[in-house]
This record gives structure tokens, C-alpha cells and sequence, in this order.
């Protein structure tokens, strides 16, 4: 069995892998095994792949699964001590892999962790998707070390200190395999976005850490396969929120939360409309009816979990401090 291997999910992606697989190849040689998961696709990626990479393992999906079937279904046919789910439209640099997993050898609780990611395009800035780690606050809204809502920091070495996060990005994601499948690996309801923090929701409230490792730097382009104004990754994101909180709060703070959160979404939705963007309104009006339908499945798998109070929550309304209080970097938070 390998010790680690990186799995990069495809679907419809021959240009984009054509560009960044190099630099995973050569920057990962000797270090892991990398492997491309085809999500269904309908274009030559596989044919490119044979004819340049012809030693390199594909795991061939028979149709498009999403971000988290995908993954589920690719990671079942791959022995290792530790999987890496790397996004592909990353660029590696040298000796990427081996400072992640020392870190998460020397502390067995660590389940996931992952590394800096700054931009491709601006590569002295944090990126939208992971940054320096990932956080929400109680209300549910994400945000990383690096980046609050739009609001993009340079790295100035600022957060080069390695520690606990809530959440590690779905871009480069390191996981302890074991713990892959003791946990049952993504939702597969969720399909796409939110997933990773469910995911790492779930890990902590079975008493795991999660970390970042900023000796290990990646460069992101994201936004590859839904770009960043379309409705359905509203409507994922909205829908997948719900979802991800309803499924690990705690008993004692569902109601109230889910309840507040709704509310601040028809907000979101009515700022929508106000801004002319009618497709974005509907999408999160159609989060929350998926979400209703979704109750009973969701009831199921909450009573499945042991939901507990975990660290790394930020207590505030981060609505309030960004908007109102105009704390734009994770420094602003303080005493977080």
C-alpha cells in the first residue's frame, strides 16, 4: 500500500490538466503517487492522458458525480495511508507533500490538514477557496486566514505560523484514509461546495484536529468548473450550508441558529434582486426549498453524528464585524 496518494478529480478539464499536471508530476515524483479520477468526462481528457501519460494510474468514473461523489467513489479503489484531494488547476512547487505529512505524523490526532494557497495569477496573494485555513463563524459563514468574504490579503508571511483550523480547503486537502472511511468520506448529497468543511465539521465532533501547514505552498487558479455569479454554486452554497449546520450543530443551538440563518438569507436573496441579479434570488429560494425537502434525510444522518461543541468557531456575527465594523483581515479578529 502507498503511503500517500494525490488524487486530482477531472471532469471536462484536458486543458486545464494539460497545464498543471507537470508540475504535480514533477513536484510530487518521489514523494507520492498521483492519480487522475475522470468524473465522466465527455471530452479527450482520458485520451490525453494515455498518450502523455501513460504510466500515470486514471480511475474512469462512468458519469459526472459531482465534487463529492466523485471523490468518494475514486478514493474507494485507492489504497493508502493518506490522501491528498488535490483540485486541477494547481500549481505545485518542490517538496509540497512531505512537510503536510510530517506535521500530521507528529501529532496523530491531526485528520486533516492542508497547505498555503495563494493565487496563481497574484502568487504574493491568499486564495478565495483555502488561504491560511478555513473558519466559520457560529452563524455558518466561512472565511479563511487570508481572506474574509471578497476581501483577498497579501502574504507578508503573516500567518506562517502552523495551527488548528475548522476547515481545510477542498483544493489541496490532506486526510488520514482511515479516518476517510470511518467518517464515510464527502456527502454525496451535497455534490459540490461545502462539502470539505462538512467533512472537517464531522472529524472534529469525532475528536480529530484539523491544521495548516504553511511549509507547503500551492497556487490556485479556482473557479474552473462553475464561475463564481452562477446561480446553481448560489444555490449549492446556500443549500449546503443549511445543510452542514443542521447536520453537526449542537442540540442546544440548532433551532435558534437555523432559524436566524434563514432569515438572513432571504435577506441575501432580497439584496439579490435589489442588485438586478434575479437568477441569484432564485437560486436561493430554491436552496431553501431543496433544504426542506431534505429534512427528513438530513434528521437521519444529524441522529447518526455526535454533535458536541468544537473549537475553532469564531463566536461573533461576522456579517456585523466585516460590514458594519470593517474588519477585513483575519488579524482584525482579535482576541480570536
Amino acid at each position: 500500500m502507498k503511503k500517500v496518494a494525490v488524487v486530482i478529480l477531472n471532469w471536462n478539464g484536458r486543458h486545464i490538466i494539460e497545464k498543471f499536471l507537470p508540475s504535480v508530476v514533477t513536484n510530487t515524483a518521489g514523494e507520492a503517487e498521483v492519480i487522475v479520477a475522470d468524473n465522466g468526462s465527455t471530452d479527450d481528457s482520458l485520451a490525453f492522458l494515455a498518450e502523455h501519460y501513460p504510466t500515470l494510474r486514471t480511475i474512469a468514473l462512468d458519469k459526472n458525480y459531482g465534487f463529492a461523489g466523485g471523490y468518494n467513489r475514486a478514493l474507494a479503489q485507492v489504497e493508502a495511508d493518506y490522501y491528498v484531494l488535490l483540485n486541477d488547476d494547481v500549481e505545485c512547487t518542490p517538496n509540497w507533500v512531505s512537510p503536510v505529512i510530517e506535521m500530521m505524523e507528529a501529532d496523530s490526532e491531526i485528520a486533516v490538514a492542508q497547505p498555503k494557497l495563494l493565487m496563481y495569477d497574484q502568487k504574493d496573494t491568499f486564495e478565495y477557496a483555502g488561504g491560511a485555513g478555513g473558519f466559520i463563524d457560529r452563524f455558518g459563514y466561512p472565511f479563511c486566514r487570508g481572506r474574509m468574504f471578497n476581501t483577498l490579503e497579501q502574504d507578508h508571511g503573516q500567518y506562517d505560523d502552523a495551527r488548528q483550523v475548522f476547515w481545510a480547503t477542498g483544493a489541496a486537502m490532506f486526510v488520514r484514509s482511515n479516518v476517510w472511511h470511518q467518517l464515510g468520506g464527502l456527502d454525496d448529497d451535497f455534490f459540490a461546495h461545502m462539502e470539505e468543511i462538512d467533512f472537517c465539521w464531522r472529524a472534529k465532533n469525532a475528536g480529530h484536529k484539523i491544521a495548516y501547514c504553511p511549509r507547503s505552498v500551492l497556487y490556485h487558479v479556482g473557479g474552473g468548473t462553475l464561475p463564481k455569479s452562477s446561480p446553481m454554486k448560489t444555490m449549492l452554497n446556500f443549500r449546503n450550508n443549511l445543510s452542514m449546520l443542521y447536520k453537526n450543530l449542537p442540540d442546544n443551538e440548532l433551532h435558534h441558529i437555523i432559524t436566524l440563518r434563514m432569515v438572513l438569507d432571504y435577506v441575501a436573496a432580497l439584496k439579490f434582486l435589489a442588485e438586478g441579479k434575479a437568477g441569484e434570488c432564485r437560486a436561493v429560494l430554491e436552496a431553501h426549498k431543496q433544504f426542506r425537502q431534505w429534512k427528513p434525510s438530513l434528521r437521519a444522518k444529524r441522529e447518526a453524528l455526535k454533535q458536541q461543541k468544537v473549537d475553532c468557531i469564531y463566536p461573533r456575527h461576522l456579517l456585523t464585524d466585516y460590514y458594519l465594523l470593517h474588519k477585513r483581515h483575519f488579524s482584525d479578529l482579535k482576541p480570536f
